[in-house]
């Protein structure tokens, strides 16, 4: 029995010696953080927008993608000439 309760006293002392080291490594690095200063301090900016194009432009490329469509063979007059009209008068 005197053997189990030194051996049990023997585990509590070494757990508390690592318990308390590592207390005090923990509380000097947080010191050390403490004491730096920070790099750069990053703030949230609202990133720009970028700008709209202007409706003209917007239904220029549009038309001539669908003046591409069609000389690609996948649209055909009547339907070219429908799309038209939308892009043209929404």
């Amino acid at each position: 029995m005197p053997g189990l309760l030194r051996g049990i006293a023997r585990t509590a002392v070494i757990a508390g010696t690592a318990t308390a080291v590592s207390n005090r490594v923990s509380r000097r690095q947080a010191g050390r953080w403490a004491r730096q200063e920070p790099e750069e301090q990053y703030v949230d900016e609202p990133a720009e927008a970028e700008p709209e194009p202007d409706p003209t432009s917007k239904k220029l490329d549009q038309l001539r993608q669908l003046g591409e469509l069609k000389a690609q063979g996948l649209l055909d007059a009547t339907e070219f000439e429908v799309e038209k009209a939308k892009i043209l008068n929404p």
